[in-house]
């Protein structure tokens, strides 16, 4: 008898919402507009801080990054997800699977790390100011946003090779909204431990520990805004550090607990909006918990907009 394997599969199903067909529309409607929220407000984000040089330093610069790596993310996951919600074309060829996983872990991978250096910066700036010029200089900038960015492909190269090396042995239908690890691997008729055992491991050092690094800082940081003189201060920082630590705790627990386990016996609507708060709730709340919150950035974008309204007076 030969052995299947995935040449057996040229295609995907993807089941999304398929058994609440009744709700698709309004679905539809619901991601489309998160979607265009999500890419105008990053792509603000990313134009201002081009435009606005006082904005060049490592503050804006990671922020500027985390706003391409959002938009990115969710490019690789939107359309694919409204064309299933919008026409009975519920089905993605091998190849299309195979590169929607490898971004999306790539671009998982990479904002993991990119959160937890915002926060390494943060700390510096908050708790050790008079260093800070020295300490995070152009040299470590570069190094942190390489390792980043690097660390995600190499990731993902790994990962999702391993997941498609598998056979499927035909059977196709993916319960789940995109071609993530999780649901894709449980198509697998192969002995996965292995791969089980790395993904746990991966999920340790690319999500756990930048996740108990960042909440090390903002300790250390809200130690230091209790020492602050000015009460009006004090309130500031905590609020923005409560709003921060919010949607990276968001962030970092879905991805948590949909990797970690990643044949983990919860529901296949639980892990469906679990890949929902990770890939859409988190990139739309951060355009506005980074840059609606921050004076410099609200600064610079009226700035922007009264330039372009003389522009056009003129």
């Amino acid at each position: 008898m030969n052995k299947p394997n995935h040449s057996s599969v040229a295609e995907f199903i993807l089941l999304g919402f398929s058994q609440f067909p009744e709700l698709q529309e309004m679905m539809f409607g619901i991601f489309l507009v998160v979607y265009l929220v999500i890419l105008v407000g990053n792509a603000i984000i990313i134009v201002v801080i081009f435009l606005d040089q006082s904005l060049h330093i490592p503050m804006y610069l990671f922020l500027q990054n985390l706003a391409v790596v959002e938009m990115s993310f969710t490019a690789v996951i939107m359309p694919e997800m409204l064309v299933v919600l919008s026409t009975k074309k519920t089905t993605i060829s091998f190849v299309g699977c195979f590169a929607q996983m490898y971004f999306i872990v790539t671009f998982g991978v990479i904002e993991c790390f990119l959160l937890g250096a915002m926060a390494y910066d943060r700390f510096v700036a908050i708790c050790h100011p008079l260093t800070y010029p020295a300490v995070m200089n152009k040299s470590l900038l570069v190094k942190l946003l390489t390792f980043s960015w690097v660390s995600g492909i190499v990731v993902a190269t790994v990962q999702t090779t391993w997941v498609f090396s598998f056979p499927f042995c035909g059977h196709s239908e993916i319960n789940h909204l995109f071609c993530e690890t999780p649901p894709v691997l449980e198509l697998a008729c192969a002995d996965t431990f292995l791969f089980e055992m790395y993904i746990f491991t991966a999920t340790i050092l690319a999500i756990m520990i930048p996740f108990l690094l960042i909440l090390l800082s903002y300790i250390r940081i809200l130690f230091a805004i209790l020492k602050m003189s000015s009460t009006t201060g004090r309130q500031k920082a905590f609020s923005t550090c409560v709003s921060h630590l919010t949607s990276v705790t968001l962030f970092y627990g879905t991805a948590s607990m949909t990797y970690l386990q990643p044949k983990a016996s919860y529901s296949p609507e639980t892990k469906k909006l679990m890949s929902l708060a990770y890939s859409l709730l988190t990139p739309l709340l951060n355009p506005l918990i980074y840059s609606l919150r921050n004076n410099e950035m609200k600064r610079a974008l009226i700035k922007l907009w009264r330039r372009k309204v003389v522009l056009h007076t003129d």
